[in-house]
């Protein structure tokens, strides 16, 4: 479900998991098994999703399914991908090749820098829209990325085109489809063009607060999660969406 593809110093991940690239528990695990594998011979990343789909999201057809246990070991597992991220001791770069809603966006937003495709494409925090609260580590991530005043969109489950994306922060830049990956490997390979240890040792500094969401144990957290996500409204909810995603097929 990961297709890696090396670019001499920078390795791309591409999630290659057709239609949607939607995050299963096995995605999940699959992304950050190779994200923390990469460093071993790689010194940047590039996370890149199928033309026009970066990443719908969590894939709620499929977790409509799991009991409890098997949803609290998920989401462990989708913030263990997070911190994952977080700490990477390699630069990252997201090329957002599409749409890349909700749990997309989520991905992108512990990364050092975003590049997205220019176009019709959507991008944001729509959690509230189908009944649940936005976790605190999201959210916090969300505001450190767009600032206190953009991050009221998430209250409201907004979701913004590419344009907007960029203009309020939520991306550093915009660039046709078809060269979106080729920009997110131009960052990497200008940043690693600079005296490597100062580099890494700024970027440290730069993203302690991102790694400081995870000094503590979130297991609490995730049992919100969790008991939120059985909830009527919140069930109800998933089942209309995931009907609604049925009848696109």
């Amino acid at each position: 479900m990961i297709t890696a593809i090396d670019h001499g110093l920078v390795r791309e991940l591409r999630l290659n998991h057709p239609p949607a690239n939607a995050l299963t528990p096995a995605l999940i695990a699959e992304l950050r098994r190779s994200v923390e594998e990469a460093p071993r011979d790689a010194q940047a990343l590039v996370l890149s999703g199928s033309p026009g789909m970066f990443s719908a999201g969590l894939d709620v057809p499929v977790l409509l399914n799991i009991d409890r246990p098997a949803m609290a070991e998920m989401w462990l597992g989708f913030y263990a991908l997070l911190e994952s991220l977080a700490r990477s001791p390699i630069p990252i770069a997201a090329a957002i090749t599409g749409h890349a809603p909700a749990g997309g966006t989520v991905i992108v937003l512990f990364c050092d820098w975003r590049v997205m495709a220019q176009g019709d494409w959507k991008v944001g925090l729509n959690e509230v829209q189908v009944g649940l609260t936005l976790p605190p580590v999201v959210f916090q991530a969300f505001r450190r990325q767009v600032g206190l005043r953009e991050s009221s969109r998430a209250v409201r489950g907004l979701l913004c085109s590419a344009a907007e994306a960029e203009r309020i922060g939520l991306v550093e830049e915009l660039a046709s489809p078809e060269h979106v990956v080729e920009r997110a490997l131009e960052w990497c390979q200008s940043i690693l063009a600079l005296p490597r240890q100062a580099m890494l040792a700024t970027r440290a500094q730069a993203r302690a607060d991102l790694i400081g969401l995870f000094s503590e144990s979130l297991d609490r957290e995730v049992d919100g999660i969790v008991e939120m996500w059985w909830s009527p409204g919140v069930q109800s909810a998933l089942r209309t969406f995931a009907e609604k995603l049925k009848k696109k097929k």
